[in-house]
């Protein structure tokens, strides 16, 4: 293994990534990610396109003052246009005007797209290339190129995408990126034509994968194996359609599964911080069933897996979790036996063994509760809340409510808007607070938020991220039991708490007590 060659990782989160739907990302969030991909260990920050839009453009200028440790910032752009110069084009002057020390530049080498979509002949897109390539390495830059629908092109014309990627080389590009742009490749097919293009070109390969036949990842790995040095994604898989191959899982499987060390075992091992921090930035709520670094990666259910657990957590387990910085969880349901919750309380440092009794009453009262509503497995940080007052006696409570009201009011110009107001005692003093929303969870919210801001100012680090209402005896009309989900997160990790009531307010109001009050105990936050 000591001869093969040292693999790039090339993050292109900034750029692709930042073509997902929904997903809009100011200036100063970039430069955030930014940050947080440097700390990950990638070797190249594909930041944008500079002279394309102004924001991209922007970014790089600020740009300059960032302090990478790890990583190289990377500008990305088109090469010259059919019958120019490359020393006069515009865009290209915008590449090096960024101060990127390194370009990608996307090239044709499918022979439909140069004759139709860039309307020029298959010898002027060669040499476009070849003039774009030698004068931006000419003029000390490291230079990439992104061979765009190079899969579909090969299948083609296979003699022209080959002398597109000569072209590049020759020119003096360092690598060569094959793009799968549209997405519709399979592992086996991308490796042989990983394996025939080195073959044929001797050119230093990257793979550059969309995930629309939910292979993206898969095929990364193969050309990997095929023999390509560079390999291109995004963290958390954002990207247009369906996404690009979630760079997170490419590390952890080349670094766990293919001994294919790409970053320090310490930056693998902030994986499950860094997915979940630019998540909060991008604003998209992390998903849980993500490889690796989503909350349920290792997460265990069945009363089965948790006895086996007990004995040995590799029985049930492809990989340590602490390798990529997450934590194996027991998830509790009325499915759980007393396995279940000693391992889950060990989980939480509360040695439950030899505890038969409180185990089994822990048992029976999570039986009850699923059996009227409450979900635990769907909501651990209210699991853990019960289970510390179950064992200690004493519930956390950062607060004693005395009463809370909403009122909603329908206003003339066909809005309507709710205000509540919330009485409680904290810190030793009375606390009367009101919030205003565009529905009452909000308002509620809001409220409490304001009427515990005073004496745990820390509250303001909590973000509620997600809110779920299900109602589960629909025979029963409008006045069915209805259960709420809230999700919260902080800068370190998101939780889920539930409430279970016939009016759904009272419900919401349970879940939102039960995340605040577990935001603040999980960050250590004493009781005042």
């Amino acid at each position: 293994m000591g001869d093969r060659p040292a693999l790039q990782v090339y993050d292109t989160t900034l750029r692709d990534g930042a073509q997902q739907e929904g997903l809009h990302l100011t200036v100063q969030d970039k430069i955030a990610i930014a940050r947080h991909l440097d700390e990950l260990g990638v070797g190249f920050i594909e930041g944008g396109w500079p002279g394309a839009n102004p924001r991209d453009t922007e970014f790089f200028a600020g740009a300059r003052d960032l302090r990478l440790s790890n990583a190289v910032l990377t500008a990305f752009g088109a090469t010259r246009k059919a019958g120019g110069q490359a020393h006069s084009d515009p865009q290209v002057r915008a590449l090096l005007d960024s101060g990127a020390p390194a370009i990608t530049l996307v090239a044709k080498a499918h022979t439909r797209h140069v004759e139709q979509a860039l309307r020029t002949t298959l010898p002027e897109n060669l040499a476009m290339i070849r003039d774009t390539v030698t004068f931006l390495v000419g003029e000390g830059r490291r230079v990439f190129l992104d061979a765009e629908h190079f899969f579909d092109g090969y299948e083609l014309d296979r003699d022209y995408a080959l002398e597109a990627v000569r072209a590049a080389v020759e020119s003096g590009a360092e690598v060569v990126a094959l793009c799968d742009t549209n997405g519709g490749m399979l592992p086996a097919r991308i490796a042989d034509v990983v394996d025939d293009v080195t073959r044929s070109t001797g050119a230093p390969l990257g793979i550059h994968c969309h995930n629309d036949t939910g292979c993206a990842v898969a095929n990364s790995l193969a050309a990997v194996d095929a023999g390509a040095v560079q390999v291109q994604g995004t963290v958390n898989g954002y990207g247009e359609r369906t996404g690009n191959a979630d760079l997170l899982t490419i590390i952890s499987n080349l670094q766990l599964k293919l001994d294919r060390p790409v970053v320090a075992d310490a930056q693998l091992a902030a994986a499950s911080r860094i997915s979940h921090s630019i998540s909060e930035i991008t604003n998209i709520t992390p998903y849980g069933r993500q490889p690796y670094v989503g909350s349920s990666a290792f997460a265990h259910k069945a009363g089965l897996h948790a006895s086996a657990l007990k004995v040995d957590p590799d029985l049930y387990q492809h990989a340590d979790p602490s390798s990529v910085g997450n934590r194996m969880r027991t998830l509790v349901s009325d499915m759980a036996g007393r396995a279940s919750i000693e391992l889950r309380a060990r989980e939480l440092g509360l040695d439950l063994s030899g505890q038969g009794e409180v185990q089994s009453r822990i048992v029976a009262l999570v039986k009850d509760l699923e059996l009227r509503g409450w979900t635990f497995d769907a909501a651990d940080a209210s699991f853990e809340l019960l289970l510390r007052r179950e064992v200690t006696g004493e519930p956390i409570s950062y607060c004693d409510v005395e009463s809370w009201r909403v009122i909603a009011e329908a206003r003339g110009d066909g809005g309507a808007v709710s205000e509540a107001t919330v009485k409680l005692r904290a810190g030793g003093r009375r606390l009367v607070a009101t919030g205003e929303g565009n529905g009452p969870v909000n308002a509620l919210d809001e409220g409490l938020r304001t009427a515990l801001a005073g004496v745990y100012p820390e509250i303001d680090g909590v973000e509620l991220v997600d809110y779920k209402v299900r109602i589960l005896d629909s025979a029963h009309g409008s006045d069915a039991v209805t259960r709420v989900l809230i999700e919260m997160a902080d800068d370190n990790q998101s939780w889920t708490t539930v409430g279970v009531a016939a009016n759904i307010v009272e419900a919401s109001w349970m879940a939102l007590l039960d995340g605040l009050t577990y935001g603040l105990h999980s960050a250590g936050i004493p009781v005042r």
